[in-house]
């Protein structure tokens, strides 16, 4: 017997992919309130938008794959 059956990667991939994009799109929306030292005040726009966009696409490609 197989965990989760015979789509243990899609899910796998569909649950780092929904990770991505809530957790990017988290930091972006609200950044922290107390700001420690060494540490940034927001999160990289740039790098922000790339995983979520990264984690988009594996989300999507995921879906797609359960769904077929």
């Amino acid at each position: 017997m197989v965990f989760l059956g015979d789509d243990l990667l899609p899910w796998l991939t569909l649950a780092i992919g929904a990770a991505l994009v809530v957790g990017n799109g988290l930091a972006l929306i609200r950044p922290p309130q107390e700001h420690q030292e060494g540490s940034l005040e927001r999160a990289p726009l740039t790098r922000s938008l790339v995983q979520i966009a990264i984690g988009l696409i594996a989300s999507i490609w995921a879906i797609a794959s359960l769904l077929s």
